[in-house]
């Protein structure tokens, strides 16, 4: 499959764009910095662009099977919550606008439920990513009113963090997928296992899905 990635540099994107290229796709990384991606592949082209140009994005994804959104405006920027509705937004409309049909965009936990109360909300919930995990819950909103596409929205697991690729994992849909111990984490590899498994088999298409251990 000829598979978009955006944000193919960052934490999250690195990993889907090994595993991507693992499986054979032919991959598009679209960066903001193409100096970043040092991977030598065959099947890999690097592309720079700005996502808020949407005509110039759509024409980057022209021709793909699937985009793959894992577009984060930094955690560390005062403006999270509007850059990733607008970035988004921008990506959504340059999807369409490309004649792709399949949009898979990587979003957070917190608009994940526990006892019918979103994480984000709580008052446990950490200010320091407050914004960003809004923004993506806000995201999430507007998606599920999309038509036109076949979308899908990935929420990692409360922790994601690096480690091995296993491939063992739970699937759920609109709650943490917790373990025997309480606990929902996940690999950012296998959280990439996940995600090209849904590239290739169209399990959760206009649907949220998460997993964990």
């Amino acid at each position: 499959m000829k598979v978009a990635i955006i944000g193919a540099s960052g934490f999250v994107g690195a990993s889907v764009l090994t595993e991507a290229l693992n499986r054979g796709h032919q991959v598009t990384a679209i960066v903001r910095n193409p100096e970043k991606i040092t991977v030598q592949n065959d099947n890999l082209a690097v592309t720079g662009a700005d996502i808020f140009e949407t005509e110039k994005l759509a024409a980057i994804l022209a021709g793909n099977d699937v985009v793959i959104s894992s577009y984060n405006p930094g955690w560390g920027n005062p403006e999270i919550y509007d850059d990733f509705i607008k970035g988004s937004t921008s990506i959504q409309e340059a999807t369409k606008a490309a004649g792709v049909k399949r949009l898979i965009v990587i979003g957070g936990a917190g608009s994940l439920y526990i006892d019918g109360n979103q994480l984000v909300d709580s008052p446990q919930f950490p200010a320091e990513w407050k914004a960003g995990a809004t923004a993506a819950r806000d995201f999430l909103t507007e998606l599920r009113k999309e038509e036109e596409l076949d979308w899908t929205f990935l929420s990692p697991a409360i922790n994601l963090h690096p480690g091995e690729r296993t491939g063992k994992f739970r699937l759920g849909t609109e709650s943490p997928v917790f373990n025997e111990h309480g606990k929902n984490d996940i690999s950012v590899a296998d959280l990439a296992v996940a995600l090209l498994d849904e590239v290739e088999n169209k399990q959760f298409v206009k649907q949220r899905f998460t997993l964990g251990y």
